[in-house]
């Protein structure tokens, strides 16, 4: 099958003993850590239209082996709660599963790992059906999905077979929040909006949206991506930057999930975090990465194909001619080696300046904005900035 070899070498505990529906073509998978409201996300799937595929969810349950005792007990109320709600939601089309709770090694405890045991687990049923197209859907316990979920979902991948996954529009929840909270959502929105379209303005080829409870994977190529990562944050953010190397990823745009715009500490960065550093006063989400940086990189990118085959003094000549934050982190990054690289392994300028973003990809955007930022550019007025970039786009 085409993902013994994967299955074999990640050895995880089978999650789910009995077989799966031969017809199965969606999973949902839902990390699950104390999470008050897992119902409301339960009975959003459950009112979903049913796709012509047979549809699975499943809740990994799940805390740290060093969770304290509240969190154990209820995480293990809130298995109970699930088990008591399938058995009496019994849908014919979408089945759905809870295990757990999950003792997750303390050293690798979180989201990253949480969802990787559920999407392995999604992986071993499409493997046992050879179903390797499978979709694999990767959703929160805070999160409310709309009625042409699911529908849409299949659709996309039946319309658009080449790709290898694919981000789904989000819009957080807004209701019952006070204004600080509500206006923190908003930023936090626009800012995410104002860097994808960033991004896309540079000429960066894989720009998207990277939302743990917004996006969707094939299964064979979330096997040769070497599935998903342990980071106990921003696991979304590696995995889909990782998928985008392996083949087209796409934007459903037809359907919409809804995060929660709540508070949280439970992990090092997202969402949550960011809004309690808002609340708090830590964190000025009216503030962003100046346009500029981008302004500038974007010459970089357009000139990329000029650095084929250069040695060095003729690659030195060249990001003279750069714009000066561009050339100062160049140097300071020693990006030479990496073109270096590139260039010994590409025998044409069309395979150097397609394999050129596998250097200069979203990790590395993200050190040199942070760079310029620091050395260059200071942060500027994010609506400010959104209305300049807008206006670039238009005209």
């Amino acid at each position: 099958m085409f993902a013994d070899k994967y299955l074999i070498k990640n050895q995880n505990t089978t999650l789910i003993f009995s077989e799966p529906d031969p017809e199965t073509g969606i999973i949902v998978i839902i990390p699950c850590l104390r999470e008050p409201d897992i119902l409301q996300t339960l009975e959003s799937l459950e009112n979903c239209l049913t796709p012509v595929s047979k549809v699975e969810v499943i809740v990994v349950v799940n805390h740290s082996e060093a969770a304290d005792k509240f969190t154990k007990e209820f995480n293990q109320n809130s298995v109970q709660e699930i088990e008591g709600w399938i058995s009496e939601n019994d849908i014919a089309d979408i089945r759905f599963y809870v295990v757990g709770p999950v003792e997750l090694r303390k050293k690798w405890a979180g989201a990253g790992l949480a969802r990787k045991q559920g999407m392995d687990e999604a992986v071993r049923r499409f493997n046992s059906i050879a179903k390797k197209d499978g979709i694999i859907v990767s959703l929160d316990a805070d999160t409310l999905v709309e009625p042409n979920y699911l529908l849409e979902i299949e659709s996309h991948f039946k319309t658009y077979i080449k790709n290898v996954g694919a981000t789904i529009r989000f819009e957080h929840q807004k209701e019952n929040l006070d204004a600080k909270q509500f206006e923190g959502i908003e930023l936090y929105e626009l800012y995410l909006g104002y860097y994808k379209k960033a991004l896309e303005f540079t000429g960066y080829p894989y720009s998207l949206f990277t939302v743990g409870s917004a996006f969707a994977v094939k299964a064979e190529a979330y096997v040769k991506r070497g599935g998903m990562n342990r980071r106990q944050a921003g696991e979304d953010f590696y995995f889909l930057q990782n998928l985008v190397q392996l083949g087209p990823v796409g934007q459903i745009t037809t359907t919409c999930v809804h995060p929660s715009a709540r508070l949280s500490n439970r992990v090092p960065f997202g969402t949550g975090p960011i809004l309690a550093k808002w609340m708090s006063g830590e964190e000025d989400l009216q503030l962003t990465y100046d346009l500029q940086s981008f302004i500038e990189l974007k010459a970089f990118f357009d000139r990329r194909s000029s650095f084929y085959r250069k040695t060095n003094s003729e690659y030195n000549l060249i990001i003279d001619n750069l714009p000066e934050s561009v050339r100062s982190f160049l140097l300071m990054d020693n990006f030479w080696n990496e073109l270096d690289d590139l260039n010994q392994n590409c025998a044409t300028v069309r395979a150097f300046e397609n394999r050129f973003f596998q250097k200069f990809n979203a990790f590395k955007i993200l050190k040199y904005l942070n760079f310029t930022t620091e050395h260059f550019y200071p942060k500027n007025e994010l609506v400010k900035q959104a209305e300049k970039l807008h206006q670039m786009f238009s005209v």
